[in-house]
């Protein structure tokens, strides 16, 4: 834990004190958005059991997502959708995310770290890249439990609209449940019909002259 807050200690000092940590949730799912967050903390934050959001059991991540959002000076998350997944590529649909997010703070950061290796086209402050940053980084993790929490709570709400593909447990991942009710019922209307998966599901059912 300390090494996390450590890391974005030597940042601030060089940088100032706003620093935005910034990462996404549901690059890899069959169904649903992605989802960013960009998080500045406090510079004395300080709360235990901070990582990577993929390492945290889920109890604790809601728990974490409280923390962050009383300890963060500023936060904001956004999302983009299945259907422009599907437009724009899930790579170009995730920074669209990360620069919604961004651009929704109420202010300028004086440095952006974001988790991965690519960095953020037309970002609106200088840049770095952390290659696993949620598991170094306390801005970048907290900023991965938000997107983390808010993506799966948009698809266990998708679960009540669309009972039959288990969203609630499989939030849009291709578990052999969810496998199995895509190829009974095809694809609704949040998966993402650009991804071979659920094309490979979907293209049987189309009529001959446009499979």
């Amino acid at each position: 834990m300390a090494n996390l807050f450590a890391f974005d200690d030597i940042r601030r000092r060089e940088f100032g004190p706003l620093l935005a940590g910034v990462d996404e949730a549901g690059r890899g799912p069959w169904a649903g958005p992605v989802v960013a967050a960009a998080v500045i903390l406090r510079p004395e934050s300080r709360f235990q059991g901070l990582n990577d959001s993929k390492q945290v059991p889920a109890r604790d991540r809601e728990r974490l997502y409280e923390e962050i959002l009383r300890e963060s000076l500023f936060h904001a998350v956004a999302a983009v959708d299945a259907s422009l997944v599907d437009e724009l590529n899930i790579l170009q649909a995730t920074f669209l995310a990360m620069r919604r997010a961004l651009f929704k703070l109420a202010v300028r950061p004086d440095r952006i770290i974001v988790d991965g290796n690519q960095r953020i086209p037309e970002a609106r402050a200088p840049q770095e890249t952390v290659v696993k940053g949620d598991a170094k980084s306390a801005s970048i993790a907290a900023a991965s439990i938000l997107a983390k929490v808010t993506r799966d709570r948009i698809m266990v709400e998708a679960h009540h609209k669309f009972p039959h593909y288990d969203f609630a447990n499989n939030k849009g991942y291709g578990t052999p449940s969810h496998q199995e009710a895509l190829r009974r019922l095809g694809p609704c209307p949040i998966h993402r019909r650009s991804y071979a998966p659920v094309i490979a599901v979907v293209s049987p059912l189309l009529p001959l002259e446009f499979a």
